[in-house]
């Protein structure tokens, strides 16, 4: 028996240019709320108020007749999902969007180095040649020596490296579970993981901040929604390169709308990243395998 691939590839693009535009919008609003909320708090919310959405998926968790295996491993996937997601926010409000945008596209290249680490996948030269190109992608945005390194970069390359290890362990539990039990259980344990973080440093959030991260909920979960119509319309190796356009966007966001400066280094930098996640996509999808995930699939 053989799966169809499927081959839309003008609809594929056009539900990932929508995608692209609700992780804008969700990347836009967090920025517009500002930084008086802890970042773990408001993950918190987020994540609390997008539990709605999952109503219609209970009836298939509790027919999933989950092991104590799976168990530990979705709790896992979740509490390291909640550490990047604080992370996530804290770099949100600290750092431009475009360098956010950019440095998110390095969870691939990190995913691609766990995979050969912990579930033995191998590494021909030319996807060791493609993850070291990211990496220096990651080198030219940072450019360590002739700027400042601010702990916004550095939470951000931290959450790549923590959305990498959310992915892996969903790599393992895809073979085992269906996608959409996979995705509640993310949403399900990730407010778990992240209420101790909330409770500890709580501040009354005012009802405009709360109206701004019921948005994000929005925006975040038909975001991941519009995903799953780009893939089933057209292959990975269609869709991913409209995502660079996501760069281009939050560029043009920060700077008419925050005002914040044009890196032509950033931009450099994203696409040389995006480049190589590309490449190491391609060459999956030839050799019939997925390891890498999409740079959207990391994000909350």
């Amino acid at each position: 028996m053989t799966t169809r691939i499927p081959h839309r590839p003008l609809t594929g693009i056009f539900w990932m240019l929508v995608t692209g535009v609700c992780f804008i919008m969700v990347t836009a609003l967090v920025k517009t709320m500002g930084p008086r909320l802890p970042p773990g708090e408001a993950a918190f919310l987020r994540y609390a108020m997008g539990i709605v959405f999952l109503i219609p998926s209970i009836g298939a968790i509790r027919a999933a007749k989950l092991t104590r295996r799976q168990w530990t491993l979705f709790s896992l996937r979740g509490f390291c999902h909640a550490g990047g997601v604080i992370l996530w926010f804290f770099a949100m409000v600290r750092i431009p969007i475009a360098e956010v945008t950019a440095m998110n596209y390095l969870a691939p290249i990190y995913v691609t180095i766990g995979a050969a680490i912990f579930l033995g996948e191998r590494l021909a030269a030319r996807r060791i040649f493609a993850v070291v190109m990211g990496l220096v992608g990651a080198a030219v945005i940072l450019r360590p020596g002739f700027r400042e390194v601010s702990d916004g970069h550095l939470a951000m390359l931290l959450a790549a490296v923590v959305f990498a290890g959310s992915y892996l362990v969903a790599k393992i539990l895809a073979d085992e579970t269906k996608p959409g039990i996979i995705v509640a259980m993310l949403s399900v344990f990730v407010t778990i993981g992240l209420a101790p973080f909330a409770i500890a440093d709580w501040i009354t959030p005012s009802a405009r901040e709360l109206g701004i991260l019921a948005c994000v909920a929005v925006f975040a979960t038909a975001g991941h929604y519009t995903m799953t119509l780009a893939f089933a319309a057209a292959p990975v190796t269609v869709t991913q390169p409209v995502t660079f356009l996501q760069l281009i966007w939050a560029t043009a966001l920060g700077a008419l709308w925050f005002g914040e400066a044009v890196d032509i280094w950033v931009i450099i930098g994203g696409m040389v990243i995006l480049g190589s996640v590309t490449f190491i996509t391609w060459r999956e999808a030839m050799l019939n395998r997925r390891v890498t995930p999409h740079p959207h699939a990391t994000k909350g």
